[in-house]
């Protein structure tokens, strides 16, 4: 104040003047508005915050009693009493907002007097919600430096300790005495300190904070997360930084402990999920092996009983020194001269009497052998795969017994070689864990392999082993069986000769794999072989055989379902009827090839329904076949792709076969090449036929008015034809069988009669008329005129028969030439 003593002139000559920014600092926050007063209570001076406080400006206020500014103009009396009386008084008082509203504030005021000796009242005053709020604050800050468990720390800009709590400093092993003023570098060990100095000063520098660092306690003791922060005011002035230490050593312990388990874990599942789809001893070996190298251990072998490594019977015998043993699989993390003496694949296995292989095998107890001398006693004295293990550095090694339905096929061995820790108890849990699974898997596999070979047996030994050479037919075929991973399925193919040069072909896919579908191929297989031979039309054919359905399946409650496609050709006409069951379309490829190229389309024919499912009628397509046109039939595991639809493969077997058939069997070959490699194929069968006619005269037909002169006619035409023919031999046999025939069908048809005569590797004969029911052989009696003619014709053909046709029925014969 100055010395004119006149506070109030001096309060209303600054009121002009700007109001100072804020700076950020504390008293900001707390907005601490300053009032001076006079001895009587009249205001002198009014600041700036005080006008923010209660929303007064000093123009309005300035000269003016407190007492009006409070609910109670007495209680402004007393206060200014007592200051008067004791120099000072603090309290919470309420004034009025010029709003109309009270503000709590708590406020101090003091007497003092100026320099002519005139006393003056000089009061400030806080909104009691913000200090609340500040007192709050510091409270927590003190609770959480006296009380928390947490280590926390307060770093001036010099990064040194400005504040410690005991939690803190017992971590640290020192008092907090001990830590102020001094930085990390003066109280930590070195390695500590080199790791944690720069991490504050680059927060301190840049504002990025540091969350949760994991490290090493000091020593190297114990687990510590470390925490750091920037210290700003609200001015944006840095005052230093926070820390919040944490002992996460049981945490990490705990992690550690949860990640162990978690590799364990994720060990036998990646184990489950490679051998469960390894439907092979020697594979499985391999990959149980595999599966272990390097996350259970550096070195494994998979020692097996040579039969059940060869996919015999499980043992049955103890094990002894004679016992023949195989190293079934192996897996090392690199390879060197010293690891092939240890682990070559396929070498025996001797051991000893008394020895740990020995051992094992025998109890079924598991061992970890930790020590030299224990390695040197697996086998036997100075076994040289022993001795490379230890040139190996090989200093652990577990001999777990591996078993399947309570026998033991073999033993997994799995080593570690420094640097690496030993086994110790979780790791031979975890080992007869793997052991277990892993027997399982390799006896799946012993399992499957001799199902599926003796299926592979059955169905090989029920398919065509060679197909009867045809006149104008050339035909390959290719049958593959699935591979692992896939049991052998129903897939089959048959060529079958019918009456008169015709030949029969037929491609079928039985649901399912095994032994089961095998069974139920042969069934079927043998079931259309018989309809064939009765020479009936396609789709009458698939209908007999789908009318069979208990018969062909394994049970009634099981039931049975396959596909199949049935195309019956006739050289001497080039005719081919096709019917279908739910099967892939045939294709037929016409042409020669050259520039032009080949055609190659699917015929089109009614889809049918699979066999055994019934309820739709199946139908028959007639073709007129180019001379040299191929039919392709084919299974689905020809065309199947994981990438596109059937309909890609079959894109893709025309394309193929656009190309040219040249070469039925290269054909085949390149057909067979085009299966996606890498997937899982099923069944592939095969069959390709080069259509072609017989050579030029070899057939002859006439047809005859139902008279009784067309005997004499037929047998005429039938004898000037074997004589062109050169098979004068025939003549007399073939006149007399004909002249039956047509006496029969002039008996009972009354419609023309065709005769038809076929020269191939025998000689065919056949008589057609409208009578729609076939003759049937009666056995005659002394006495009767007739019924002689149908048994004439079965003793004196090599074979006959009757078939439907769409005008009637045909009764043909065939004689060797």
């Amino acid at each position: 104040m100055s010395g004119s003593g006149d506070p109030a002139g001096e309060a209303r000559a600054g009121e002009g003047q700007a109001r100072p920014t804020p700076t950020g600092a504390l008293l900001d926050t707390l907005r601490l508005a300053v009032v001076m007063l006079d001895t009587s209570g009249r205001v002198l001076l009014w600041s700036p915050l005080a006008e923010d406080v209660l929303g007064w400006s000093g123009e309005h206020i300035v000269g003016r009693r407190v007492g009006g500014l409070l609910g109670a103009p007495e209680e402004g009396g007393e206060i200014l009493a007592e200051l008067l009386r004791t120099g000072r008084w603090q309290g919470i008082v309420s004034p009025r907002h010029r709003d109309g509203y009270t503000v709590q504030v708590e406020a101090r005021a003091s007497l003092l007097v100026d320099g002519d000796g005139r006393p003056f009242v000089l009061a400030s005053m806080v909104e009691t919600s913000r200090l609340r709020t500040l007192e709050h604050d510091l409270a927590a800050l003190d609770s959480l430096f006296d009380s928390s468990p947490l280590g926390v720390a307060i770093f001036d800009t010099e990064l040194r300790y400005v504040r410690v709590n005991p939690a803190l400093a017992a971590m640290n092993g020192k008092t907090v005495g001990e830590h102020l003023g001094r930085t990390v570098a003066d109280v930590l060990d070195p390695e500590t300190a080199e790791r944690v100095a720069p991490l504050q000063r680059d927060v301190l520098a840049t504002g990025r904070p540091v969350v949760d660092l994991e490290t090493r306690g000091p020593h190297g003791r114990g687990h510590r997360s470390l925490s750091y922060h920037r210290l700003v005011d609200r001015a944006g002035r840095v005052l230093g930084i926070s820390a919040t230490v944490i002992d996460v050593t049981e945490r990490v312990e705990a992690a550690g402990r949860a990640e162990r388990a978690r590799q364990r874990l994720a060990l036998l599942n990646d184990l489950g999920s490679r051998v469960a789809g390894v439907l092979d001893v020697r594979r499985a070996a391999e990959t149980l092996a595999g599966a272990l190298v390097p996350a259970f251990g550096d070195y494994a072998g998979v020692i097996l009983h040579a039969g059940v490594a060869e996919g015999g019977d499980l043992p049955t015998g103890s094990y002894g020194e004679h016992t023949p043993m195989r190293l079934a699989g192996a897996a090392a993390v690199r390879w060197t001269p010293a690891v092939e003496r240890m682990l070559r694949a396929g070498q025996p296995v001797d051991f000893t009497v008394g020895s740990v292989f020995a051992g094992v095998l025998a109890a079924g107890r598991p061992r970890v052998l930790s020590s030299e001398r224990e390695l040197r006693e697996a086998t036997y004295p100075d076994d040289p795969r022993v001795r490379a293990a230890l040139e190996l550095g090989v200093t652990s090694m577990l001999v777990v017994p591996l078993r399947a339905r309570g026998v033991v096929l073999g033993l997994l061995a799995v080593a570690r070689a420094d640097p690496r820790e030993p086994f110790d108890g979780d790791d031979l849990a975890l080992g007869t864990e793997v052991a277990d699974r892993g027997g399982a898997a390799l006896d799946n596999a012993r399992l499957y392999v001799r199902e599926r070979e003796g299926a592979l047996m059955l169905q090989r030994s029920l398919l065509p082993q060679t197909l009867p050479g045809m006149p104008g037919v050339e035909v390959a075929f290719r049958y593959l069986p699935g591979s692992s991973g896939a049991a052998v399925g129903g897939d089959w193919f048959d060529v079958i000769p019918l009456a008169g040069g015709r030949i029969a072909f037929v491609v079928g896919d039985v649901m399912g794999h095994g032994l089961r579908a095998a069974a139920t191929m042969g069934r079927l297989r043998t079931a259309v072989r018989t309809l064939a031979g009765l020479d009936m039309p396609p789709d009458e054919l698939l209908r007999r055989v789908n009318d069979l359905g208990d018969d062909l399946a394994q049970s009634q409650a099981e039931g049975w379902m396959a596909t199949a496609v049935y195309a019956v050709y006739d050289p001497s006409t080039r005719r081919c009827a096709l019917a279908r069951a739910g099967h892939l379309p045939p294709v037929l490829v016409e042409g020669r090839g050259g520039p032009g190229g080949c055609r190659a389309e699917p015929v089109e024919l009614p889809s049918g329904v699979p066999l055994g499912v019934g309820g739709v009628r199946f139908e028959s397509v007639e073709l007129d076949i180019e001379d040299g046109a191929v039919l392709v039939l084919y299974t689905d595991g020809l065309v199947e792709s994981r990438l596109g639809d059937i309909g890609t493969g079959m894109d893709r077997m025309c394309r193929t076969l656009s190309r040219g058939v040249d070469s039925l069997e290269d054909a085949c070959d390149e057909l067979l090449a085009m299966v996606e490699p890498g997937r899982e194929p099923d069944d592939v069968a095969l069959l390709m036929a080069r259509l072609g006619g017989l050579p030029a005269g070899s057939t002859a037909h006439w047809t005859f008015p139902a008279e009784a002169g067309s005997v004499r006619l037929a047998r005429r035409s039938v004898a000037h034809t074997l004589r062109t023919w050169d098979l004068e031999p025939l003549r007399d046999i073939t006149m007399l069988l004909v002249s039956e025939l047509v006496t029969n069908s002039l008996r009972y048809a009354h419609g023309p009669i065709g005769v038809r005569m076929v020269r191939g590797s025998s000689l065919l004969v056949e008589v057609s008329d409208p009578l729609p029911d076939p003759p049937r052989e009666r056995v005659a009696g002394e006495e009767d005129e007739g019924g002689r003619g149908l048994q004439l014709v079965a003793r004196a053909s090599r074979r006959w028969g009757t078939r439907h046709g769409p005008l009637g029925k045909t009764v043909w014969f065939e004689l060797p030439l």
